[in-house]
């Protein structure tokens, strides 16, 4: 079975569609200077939108998320984007966790996974 790759670059791609599942690479907020977890979570889960629209799929279809937070303790914040944004009753399953992240500034990551 073929893969399609969206956004592919030397080290990685966007996302990566395999059958009828689409991968998505750890998404980070594009602007972090000055802006709060809430603000970085919803850059970044504008971007997830983007992508899983490219790939022919959207938020209803994520079956599993993996979110990175530099501090634990912002969990609250992080949740109040993601609570607007996840359509309620179709929820996916959800891993948080700390964890340093790649470089200064950003202070959370977003990994999902999603049926098309």
């Amino acid at each position: 079975m073929a893969l399609k790759r969206i956004g592919a670059g030397n080290r990685m791609s966007d996302a990566v569609i395999h059958g009828n599942m689409v991968y998505l690479s750890g998404y980070v907020a594009e602007k972090t200077v000055g802006k709060s977890v809430k603000e970085q979570t919803q850059d970044i889960l504008e971007q997830i939108d983007a992508t899983l629209k490219e790939a022919g799929s959207d938020k209803t279809k994520i079956v599993k998320a993996n979110i990175w937070l530099t501090d634990i303790k912002t969990w609250a914040q992080m949740n109040e984007a993601w609570d607007a944004w996840v359509v309620p009753g179709q929820s996916p399953a959800r891993a948080t966790v700390e964890s340093k992240l790649a470089g200064p500034g950003l202070d959370v990551e977003i990994m999902v996974e999603a049926a098309i």
